[in-house]
């Protein structure tokens, strides 16, 4: 008697790595919850405050990053779907927590820099460990629909909801309590860094309720009336889309600003290199397409707007090209973490942009039956179904087909597809046969045989999917950056910087 085998789409490294990183993200998220409940207690936030929050909620959303990009990289290799984002409530789960932690990070520079936003920070401090709770007992309880839904126990949701409604609930007393006995803190113009970073907590927090609505709609639903629906990518791709749109054109415009009052116009000019750049995509985008989607231009433009503003905080940073370039190449060496961690996480969340465009307007899928010896035209390239073999592993057998690839002519790869059926409980999988490059993947997936003896093939060309991953290690990097930063080693100040000194910076 062998027993019950591990689901088979499991029995793999990405899914080794993917659940204790989101995990350790809760985990942070958990400290940087326990760093506000003292506060509310203590009746005292101050930068030395935000000195200690900040790093721990770096660390937790480090790792939630890397650990969203390592479930979505797995999902897009292992699961033979040709896609990398489904919108699924587990994904989602572990997507808002990111986003309010993401605002909280920001937030908390405010109350170090200068003393505003304080109670603003705490409640994001909460709310981002109640999000990791509520993502815990949507994964375990079983009381949404989800093709994530691999190990789930009602019991513990039960649990994990009894500590939700005690840590989260009291927490928010707590909050309602204290809260009006802090002090606001310090003052600042609409256009200024403090308001930038005030757009975007905003955008990020509507962007983490958007998600939110739509993730358990379906339950509050389903308990009001019994029907039950579900809310696909419709719903998230407009209504996400439409909130992040606006965050991202804020996004380089914030580090040209100064802190308490800034010049719009002065950080504008500052950026005429990003806003050509930018316009220069746009139009190569559109005199190439030929009635293609209009967002195509907009979304790429973007993607280089974001990417090119951070290349520029980083040259004003260091000076570049106003000093000689021994100088300012000392001057890079000799830059905080926190200032490369910024050009980093900005710049990467420009090449991911770019990957999300490209990869949703201009995917080319193929679903057709082959035989041996015949060809289909997937992109620029053509692939040959030169025949299958059988196949024994070490707990599965199955089917394995191999497939040429050329390009005009020439040979490129050879890609290998396998039906796989794991023993003992007959499970089938897809294992897909993949060409990548920088400029997009080649994806093979063997199906079933129909009842001509031909099989069903779906291939797919997924241009510039991998600017997706890549953007997401630059974002990790700048987050490990930013924590390697010295000054978070070495204690928090007694009093808040001065404003001549956080513009040196």
């Amino acid at each position: 008697f062998e027993g019950n085998d591990l689901n088979p789409v499991l029995q793999d490294i990405g899914l080794a790595v993917h659940p204790p990183l989101l995990y350790l993200g809760y985990v942070g998220c958990s400290i940087s919850f326990a760093f506000a409940v003292a506060a509310l207690i203590d009746g005292r936030i101050d930068a030395a405050w935000a000195r200690w929050v900040r790093p721990w909620t770096l660390a937790a959303w480090m790792f939630l990053t890397i650990g969203i990009a390592m479930g979505s990289w797995w999902a897009y290799y292992e699961l033979g779907w040709g896609g990398w984002w489904f919108w699924d409530p587990v994904e989602n789960a572990s997507f808002m927590p990111w986003l309010v932690a993401t605002a909280l990070l920001h937030s908390a520079i405010v109350v170090e820099k200068r003393n505003a936003l304080k109670i603003w920070t705490v409640l994001l401090s909460i709310l981002a460990f109640s999000l990791s709770l509520i993502g815990t007992f949507l994964v375990r309880s079983g009381v949404l629909t989800s093709v994530h839904a691999f190990a789930v126990d009602p019991a513990r949701g039960v649990f994990v909801l009894g500590i939700l409604c005690v840590f989260i609930g009291g927490a928010l007393a707590l909050f309602a309590w204290r809260a009006p006995a802090i002090k606001a803190g310090g003052v600042f113009a609409p256009v200024s860094r403090e308001g930038a970073l005030v757009v975007n907590n905003l955008l990020l927090c509507v962007a983490a309720l958007s998600v939110f609505i739509g993730t358990l709609y379906p339950l509050a639903l389903e308990t009001l009336t019994n029907e039950k629906i579900s809310v696909g990518a419709p719903y998230f791709n407009l209504t996400f889309g439409s909130i992040m749109l606006p965050l991202l054109l804020f996004v380089p415009v914030g580090p040209m600003l100064s802190w308490k009052r800034g010049d719009m116009a002065g950080a504008l000019r500052r950026l005429w290199i990003a806003l050509t750049v930018a316009a220069a995509v746009a139009l190569v985008i559109l005199s190439a397409q030929v009635r293609g989607p209009w967002l195509a231009p907009v979304g790429m433009a973007l993607g280089a707007w974001l990417a090119t503003g951070a290349l520029l905080d980083l040259a004003g940073k260091i000076a570049f090209s106003k000093v000689p370039l021994r100088i300012s190449l000392a001057r890079l060496a000799g830059l905080p973490g926190s200032s490369l961690g910024v050009v980093f996480a900005h710049g990467g969340l420009g090449i991911m942009v770019m990957g999300i465009i490209a990869i949703s307007l201009w995917k080319t899928e193929v679903i057709v039956a082959m035989e041996p010896g015949e060809t289909a035209e997937v992109g620029a390239y053509t692939v040959t179904f030169q025949g299958e073999a059988p196949l024994t592993g070490p707990n599965y057998t199955g089917r394995t087909g191999r497939f040429l690839v050329t390009r005009d002519g020439r040979e490129v790869t050879t890609l290998i597809s396998e039906k796989r059926e794991f023993k003992p409980s007959g499970t089938p999988t897809t294992e897909v046969g993949l060409h990548q490059t920088i400029a997009g993947d080649l994806y093979v997936v063997m199906g079933d045989q129909t009842a001509t003896g031909a099989r069903a093939m779906r291939m797919y060309f997924n241009p510039l999917v991998n600017l997706i991953w890549i953007g997401a290690l630059m974002m990790f990097a700048g987050g490990a950056f930013s924590l390697a930063d010295r000054r978070y080693r070495v204690g928090a100040p007694k009093r808040v910087a001065s404003t001549e000194a956080v513009a040196a910076e």
